[in-house]
């Protein structure tokens, strides 16, 4: 579509600060708005027709760019790596930002990223989970593993991180009262309980990815990908 009017967005979770270019005129059509879509579109659609509307992909993910689809509007989500910058321009503020997305729209220059659905972006957000947990239980290890290094304390009975060694785990005490009173509530004692917690989610996640099998949304590659990192430990 040839829009004439190009709308630059600096999303942000408190405020959004927009500005729209009139191709034909030059005009600059500056605004600070809610993060709430219907003020957003109301102020869009105060602008001359036909327009096209761009802000970059971020930490506010998605939504607005699918609530404009669903009401008829062409949003473009922007790589932001992918975003050219004049040499020399480093001074960044939230009205500068949102009219150089504004002018880069009008002169097709926009590299956009592919909106997921809302499935889509679940199944992402269930994989992130996962990976959250592994995470969490590999600091909870790696911090026990090295208190108990630094008092000179090693596990020879075989494999660490097993049944058997969560019971040495619980079993040790220290001669320093700081130490023990910092393993006895601590890192020692809350290690079984945080394995447990990461593990019992990790279950949990499998057992719902098992309701993405065979949706027509996750057919593809990038689902395949997700589901070999969620059971992949």
């Amino acid at each position: 579509m040839n829009q004439r009017t190009s709308i630059g967005l600096d999303v942000h979770a408190r405020s959004v600060v927009a500005c729209g270019l009139d191709g034909r005129t030059g005009e600059l059509f500056e605004r600070r708005l809610t993060p709430d879509y219907r003020d957003i579109l109301e102020w869009i659609r105060s602008l001359p027709d036909p327009v096209k509307v761009t802000y970059e992909a971020g930490p506010t993910g998605f939504g607005l760019a699918r609530f404009l689809a669903t009401a008829g509007l062409e949003c473009l989500v922007a790589a932001p790596s992918k975003l050219q910058r004049p040499p020399g321009d480093r001074v960044k503020n939230d009205a500068r930002d949102a009219r150089h997305l504004a002018r880069l729209l009008h002169l097709g220059q926009i590299v956009e990223v592919a909106v997921p659905s809302v499935e889509q972006e679940a199944a992402r957000d269930l994989v992130r989970a996962r990976e959250d947990c592994r995470g969490d239980l590999m600091a909870a290890r790696h911090r026990v593993s090295k208190l108990l290094l630094r008092q000179g304390i090693v596990y020879y009975g075989g494999h660490a991180w097993t049944k058997v060694h969560d019971t040495w785990l619980r079993a040790q005490h220290f001669d320093a009262p700081g130490l023990q009173l910092r393993c006895g509530g601590g890192v020692v004692a809350a290690y079984p309980s945080v394995k447990t917690v990461s593990l019992s989610e990790g279950r949990h996640f499998r057992e719902r990815d098992v309701g993405f099998v065979g949706d027509e949304h996750f057919g593809g590659q990038e689902h395949r990908r997700n589901r070999r990192r969620i059971f992949q430990r």
